[in-house]
């Protein structure tokens, strides 16, 4: 089967491939953006995540779906080749868009499905699993780490990541 009939698994990075914990300081108080996704490359892989990645790419095309803004594109490309998953395109937020992630992503999602099948979307944000399911969409809850209250309010309230 060609890759462009493959039906396609959409997964998030942070949070669901990719662990950050070490760098969720930087959002407490004061919020440190540059600092938060420049330690982005010392995010240790999230196994579940690795594990469904892999065997999502048995029978279906990977597509990287991030709110990470587009300037953290060349440190998540290299992210993304060192840890073993699959390869797979990067859809990643405009350096100046700060809607919230249900909404970016679901865009995203949306005209994905337009062209191809999407099989699952996985995802740590609840409010995006949400909003997926709500457009139809089938999702897999990121639920193997514990919930960062501070990225939570980042994503919803100024559309960072």
């Amino acid at each position: 089967m060609r890759n462009d009939e493959r039906p396609v698994a959409v997964f998030d990075l942070d949070g669901t491939l990719a662990d950050t914990a070490h760098r969720q300081h930087f959002l407490e108080g004061r919020r440190n953006w540059p600092a938060f996704f420049a330690a982005a490359v010392d995010d240790p892989p999230l196994d579940e995540g690795v594990r469904l990645a892999l065997s999502s790419a048995e029978e279906c095309e990977i597509v990287y779906l991030t709110g990470r803004p587009e300037r953290c594109r060349k440190d998540t490309v290299a992210w993304l080749g060192r840890t073993g998953l699959p390869e797979g395109r990067l859809h990643m937020r405009r350096n100046d868009d700060r809607r919230p992630a249900r909404r970016t992503k679901l865009e995203i999602l949306e005209r994905l499905g337009r062209d191809r099948t999407v099989r699952i979307l996985v995802d740590d944000d609840e409010l995006v699993c949400d909003a997926a399911e709500l457009a139809g969409f089938t999702v897999v809850r990121a639920r193997w780490t514990p919930a960062s209250p501070a990225l939570k309010e980042a994503q919803e309230r100024e559309g960072r990541t």
